[in-house]
């Protein structure tokens, strides 16, 4: 088949004419036309047959057949979200826990004009403001997010990070694993409200929502809920002025559709997730006319162009990735993790149980390849399922764990978690002391937490009980990267990869439009690599 072909049955009579002699038709050609995003594309005729040009002729002697606009990867998108959050692209880089989601990731993504949510969940207060002040003295005028994951067995550290929030000026946060509105997450949306001069609300502390379930979607559209804002009013964290204005905002700027994602996931297709939750934004929207609108975002399973173009057409006002960004350069991972991940699959991800909500049988989602952490963690779970305390653990389950999972006698494990928990939460400590059950839970909760951990810092001999968050749209991402200089992970860094994925986006979208004008190009013009 040639090159470009033209269905004419199908033709638009274009007035734009074009010089034939200017008409390029080698494969070489039209794809450097194709990929010059900053000026249209035209199909038109000349002696070697059909072919391309960007621009056209007053007085041309051949007519153009057909067209696609110019479209550069900054226009892709929401510009009510690029505007508030003072970004170039409508972009954001998840955040992704114990840091993996780095100072380096935020500040390089942030200076090329990326949202990127610092990974604190899983962190010490300290760190995490550590953290906070690198960032802002590199991104004194943003953009940044720090991410404040909630914590329903540990409740004092959300109250934390909120507090070290408030204290140090951090005005955007991404809001995940929500199961329902905590007084810490309205606390910060509504110490930031004041009134502009023309009595519009200024929204000053920023919230990015993480959702996958439509009743939590809708507690973040909605304005913050009567008896948070009374219970805040009581202990004089809001004015009263601020109580009012909270019933002209929703309780998030933007919202995250968060379908098949790494970590804390309902696997859900976004397919399916984003137009239903879009359906959802402009239910509520119609309801309370707020101004700015609520915005919906796609993240999880968006791992090539041509997802991030899919997220997009559907409505996305931008798009979120995580999985694809920890196999990079600045992501907080060990050398060790970024080689597997540069060869994980779709098929190599499965579920395991999270550590921050082990009681409640929460999951999350973990690489297989290269690490026994889903088994083993599941074992820990089915073993808490089945028994009321340490003590009522088989003698030969418990050798097999100590020996095959901890490495480390039970009684010496809950003495180091004791001295953790002792700085970390005593309130939680205090409550597993005189549960047994909840004792075993925090003992079992020392391996999951600290198996993240052991796959950041490269933890020599626990290879394979790296817990390593990913999505198959990971995998989705190597295959595309394939034979390419990106399958080395040591060459993988973040704007180059977001780049990639938003020029080929909007390549794609100029394929798409030549193709509904009839316009048939072969498969290597159709695709977009990164090498192009």
């Amino acid at each position: 088949m040639p090159n470009i072909d033209f269905n004419n049955a199908r033709a638009i009579d274009w007035a734009w004419k074009a010089n034939a002699s200017d008409v390029n038709s080698s494969d070489v050609q039209i794809k450097s036309a194709l990929m010059d995003l900053t000026k249209p594309v035209y199909v038109a005729k000349s002696s070697n047959g059909l072919g391309v040009v960007n621009t056209t002729a007053v007085t041309g002697d051949t007519s153009v057949l057909a067209f696609a606009q110019k479209l550069m990867p900054q226009d892709l998108g929401d510009e009510a979200f690029k505007k508030q959050h003072g970004v170039k692209y409508a972009y954001h880089g998840g955040a992704m826990a114990n840091g993996i989601a780095s100072v380096e990731l935020v500040v390089a993504l942030g200076k090329a004009g990326f949202l990127c949510s610092f990974g604190a969940a899983g962190l010490i207060p300290d760190a995490v403001e550590e953290a906070i002040k690198r960032i802002q003295v590199a991104l004194p005028n943003g953009p940044y997010a720090v991410n404040l994951i909630h914590a329903p067995a540990e409740e004092a550290l959300e109250r934390g990070a909120v507090e070290r929030f408030l204290k140090l000026g951090v005005n955007t946060v991404e809001a995940s694993a929500y199961l329902g509105l905590t007084e810490h997450i309205v606390w910060y949306r509504l110490a930031g409200l004041t009134e502009n001069s023309d009595g519009s609300v200024n929204i000053g502390n920023k919230v990015i929502a993480k959702v996958s379930r439509t009743e939590v979607a809708r507690r973040f559209m909605e304005p913050a809920p009567q008896k948070l804002i009374d219970k805040l009013l009581s202990q004089g964290k809001i004015t009263q002025a601020q109580a009012e204005l909270s019933k002209r905002v929703p309780m998030a700027d933007d919202i995250t559709a968060e379908a098949d994602s790494g970590g804390h996931t309902d696997n859900r297709p976004f397919l399916t997730l984003l137009p239903t939750i879009i359906a959802l934004r402009d239910e509520i929207q119609a309801q309370y006319n707020f101004s700015p609108a609520l915005r919906v975002g796609a993240g999880g399973g968006i791992g090539t162009p041509e997802s991030a173009l899919a997220a997009f057409t559907m409505g996305a006002a931008y798009i979120v990735l995580g999985s694809v960004n920890q196999a990079c350069v600045e992501a907080g991972a060990s050398e060790h993790t970024r080689k597997l991940l540069a060869n994980v699959e779709m098929a190599d991800v499965t579920m395991a149980p999270a550590a921050d909500m082990f009681e409640m049988g929460v999951k999350l989602q973990v690489v297989k390849r290269g690490s026994m952490f889903a088994m083993r963690a599941n074992k820990l779970y089915q073993l808490y399922s089945s028994y009321d305390s340490i003590e009522a653990i088989p003698t030969d389950e418990r050798l097999k764990i100590e020996q095959q999972i901890f490495r480390a006698n039970l009684d010496d494990v809950w003495a180091g978690t004791e001295a953790f928990f002792s700085e970390r939460d005593p309130e939680m400590l205090a409550r597993a002391q005189s549960s047994p059950k909840r004792k075993m839970a925090l003992i079992f909760r020392w391996y999951l937490g600290l198996s993240s951990r052991w796959s950041n810092s490269g933890e020599k001999g626990r290879e394979m009980d790296y817990q390593i968050w990913a999505g198959p749209s990971l995998g989705a991402f190597n295959s595309w990267v394939k034979g390419t200089y990106l399958a080395d992970y040591t060459r993988r860094y973040a704007v180059d990869v977001a780049l990639h994925m938003l020029k080929g986006a909007a390549y794609l979208q100029r394929v798409n439009q030549l193709t509904l004008q009839g316009v048939s190009l072969t498969t290597e013009l159709a695709s977009y690599r990164s090498e192009d």
